[in-house]
């Protein structure tokens, strides 16, 4: 894939104005306090996964509306007192897949809560879900980009978003979890729901968002010629008098509204091919990252020749880095 946003050094200075509606913070502190007063303690069952060395809990949580949302609870067996947390939040299509797929973390002597994504885990690219979406939807386009695009209050990634900043209550309520050092992490809508989550919520210490999705979404829809986006294109391609309406309702799960309110410490990447997730979008989040938090230390790393892959394996390592530094006192 060619070069087909702006350029770096463009990039790098992109700091566009983003619609954001008056009421955002009352609208999602209503939200979340009338999810948490409907929840219930989080529940971890045991299972055997034939991982001799990480112990894993089936954990269930209350999330929007205090529906039950499923995650994998995954630690070093051997581990004694409460351990710092990796709060994951998964890509687009995806659940919370198989414990076996969740090893990485507790290698390194930290805990990994997996969350599921309520009504996903049916791709084809793996990582199955078990949470249901028990809310229905008015006319949509197939995807998620659309469900109860004519209201915040019925839309999907409300209720995606609530669930992942109670994650962050629940992740807290665990047991053998340190609950003053939660990390959250996720790539693509993963990073968009763990940019939320850090937004909506105070606790979490630091942030890995790869890739982020939902970030400016009306210039992302301007920009990509295929989904998930697209569907908000051809959603509007029919409801051509909804324009406005639509966008109003999409600015109240656009990261870079959320990302203004972030306090953790941050490591972000972005790839520059990234057909996906334009890197414009991206940038625009990034920098609007911890405005109303303190401005706190944040970080991008930049893949020049990689699409949405992004960084791979080389950004698992620059987070392997970043968490290490990190609970060692030195970020």
């Amino acid at each position: 894939m060619a070069l087909y946003d702006l350029p770096l050094e463009q990039l790098e200075a992109y700091r566009p104005e983003i619609a954001e509606p008056d009421d955002f913070d009352a609208f999602w502190s209503t939200t979340l306090a009338q999810s948490r007063s409907a929840a219930r303690a989080p529940v971890a069952v045991p299972v055997d996964t034939g991982l001799a060395r990480v112990k894993v809990h089936d954990v269930s949580f209350s999330g929007y509306g205090g529906e039950p949302i499923k995650a994998w609870l995954s630690a070093p067996a051997e581990a004694a007192g409460p351990l710092p947390v990796v709060v994951q939040f998964q890509g687009y299509g995806g659940g919370r897949g198989l414990p076996v797929e969740h090893t990485l973390w507790p290698s390194v002597g930290v805990a990994h809560l997996m969350v599921d994504t309520r009504g996903q885990g049916a791709a084809g690219w793996g990582s199955v879900g078990d949470t249901p979406d028990p809310h229905g939807s008015g006319p949509a386009h197939s995807g998620f980009l659309t469900r109860g695009i004519l209201d915040p209050h019925e839309h999907y990634y409300v209720r995606a978003m609530t669930d992942a900043a109670l994650a962050i209550d629940a992740a807290a309520a665990l047991p053998g979890v340190e609950a003053s050092r939660i990390i959250v992490a996720g790539a693509s809508q993963g990073g968009a729901l763990a940019i939320a989550a850090v937004g909506l919520h105070d606790a979490p210490i630091a942030l890995m968002a790869d890739v982020a999705f939902l970030c400016h979404i009306r210039r992302a829809v301007d920009l990509v010629d295929g989904d998930p986006y697209d569907e908000v294109r051809s959603y509007l391609a029919a409801h051509r008098d909804r324009v406005e309406q639509v966008f109003h309702t999409l600015s109240y799960v656009d990261a870079a509204n959320h990302a203004r309110r972030g306090r953790a410490r941050a490591l972000w990447s972005v790839a520059l091919r990234d057909t996906t997730c334009p890197p414009s979008t991206t940038y625009a989040a990034f920098h609007r990252y911890g405005e109303l938090g303190g401005e706190p230390d944040k970080r991008i790393e930049v893949y020049p020749y990689n699409n949405h892959e992004g960084g791979g394996a080389f950004q698992i390592k620059k987070q392997l880095e970043f968490v290490t530094e990190l609970l060692a006192g030195a970020v």
